[in-house]
């Protein structure tokens, strides 16, 4: 099976994750999907293939040396986003793209003048959505390069390389992916998530992250003898979100500028409620920001009374440079695989976490490397079929590398 027609498989089960889902995994269609990965990497002839109650696969393809060497791991998350829909996804290939505008179903259009990522591909084969769903590549693309990737080194003995960990994940795009990664099981000294966009990107910098739940406490008065009595929870939730610089939300920053971000405002006069992310890839800045949420909520009880505001906030990954960096050859390897898979590096902060974030603060140091998805979380999402095959070449490149670091 090639990888083009692993992915497209691949994208025909709907794995959307649950926000607000108590249950792990969020969503039980994933487990649909994960029994089908399971099986597809028995057949393929992996070892120790193992899948847990909560939808976390494990997999290992056999050191071929007998050389010294370390275990490392390969993981891509199989849920998809929430920001449109994630059922019958009807992908397909614009083969040898012109450049020009991709016409996805009647009235709708992924044009180069709003979407100029579409031209770093021109000439390649392009797998789109029909305009009205996600593709998935975010992250199938990056599990279908994986599973690819270890096929090739299972038909290629000749190229010598140590233990290989694979695992797949599901619930990544609510933050829960890592949360019940058996770290000890996975048994790596290193690992990589393949979870990038475009080719080239490798990351190692990320977010500092954090929720703020904000409960604003209202008193509800008929409005004719509101005087001196009303407390509108909806008007100081207006006030509230007017006390976060326009300088600092998402729609004007960029690079390792932080923000504040308002997901959403439930109200009414008796209450009101505002969910928030902080991000800063500044650990003091971060903190920094947690504390300015505060003040806000301090300085209008200090106005409306105390208990009138409530902020909740919890921290929700850190940056992993401060674990990457004592241990900077897992970054080397790649950028050598990446020279002589003739792909030019692209080393930049992510403006957002991947499972490797959290995974690197529980001992398993965890950069990120391009998947070749693009416009990631929506319908205009498209991955280039010869960037994914980029990524198998760079995956063989590490294991192969890495079968020779301590010979």
């Amino acid at each position: 099976m090639d990888i083009t027609e692993r992915f497209i498989n691949y994208t025909k089960f709907d794995t959307q994750s649950a926000e607000d889902s108590k249950t792990v995994p969020s969503t039980s269609k994933q487990l649909i999907f994960a029994k089908y990965l399971k099986e597809e990497l028995e057949s393929e002839g992996l070892e120790d293939v193992e899948m847990d109650d909560m939808g976390y696969i494990y997999a290992t393809l056999p050191s071929n040396t007998k050389k010294k060497t370390p275990t490392i791991g390969f993981i891509s998350h199989y849920d998809t986003a929430l920001d449109a829909s994630g059922a019958n996804i009807k992908a397909r290939i614009v083969k040898n793209y012109d450049g020009g505008d991709i016409e996805l179903s009647s009235g709708i259009v992924s044009s180069p003048k709003k979407f100029p990522e579409l031209l770093a591909h021109k000439g390649e084969d392009l797998i789109v959505t029909d305009g009205t769903t996600l593709l998935g590549a975010d992250d199938k693309a990056g599990i279908a390069e994986i599973v690819q990737a270890m096929c090739y080194l299972r038909d290629h003995k000749e190229i010598e390389h140590g233990k290989i960990r694979v695992a797949f994940n599901p619930d990544e795009e609510i933050g829960m992916g890592a949360h019940h990664f058996d770290v000890e099981k996975f048994g790596c000294d290193w690992a990589y998530t393949m979870d990038g966009g475009d080719i080239g990107d490798l990351e190692y910098e990320n977010f500092n992250a954090a929720s703020a739940k904000v409960t604003i406490k209202g008193c509800s008065v008929h409005t004719g003898y509101a005087k001196g009595k009303m407390v509108n929870a909806s008007r100081l939730a207006c006030e509230f979100n007017a006390h976060i610089p326009e300088t600092d939300i998402p729609e004007t920053t960029e690079g390792y500028q932080g923000f504040y971000h308002l997901l959403g405002i439930e109200s009414h006069c008796e209450q009101a409620k505002l969910s928030y992310i902080i991000r800063d890839h500044d650990r003091r800045k971060f903190e920094d920001r947690k504390d300015f949420m505060e003040n806000i909520a301090k300085e209008m009880n200090e106005k409306y009374g105390e208990g009138t505001v409530k902020v909740d906030i919890k921290d929700q990954y850190y940056n992993m440079k401060e674990k990457i960096d004592p241990k900077m050859y897992v970054i080397d390897i790649v950028l050598k695989a990446m020279q002589e898979s003739g792909v030019t590096p692209k080393v930049e902060p992510i403006r957002g976490g991947t499972d490797g974030a959290q995974l690197s603060f529980r001992g398993l140091p965890c950069p990120n490397i391009f998947a070749g998805g693009v416009n990631f979380h929506g319908p205009y999402e498209f991955v280039s079929i010869q960037v994914m095959n980029k990524a198998v070449d760079v995956i063989v490149k590490i294991c192969q590398i890495a079968g020779t670091f301590n010979d």
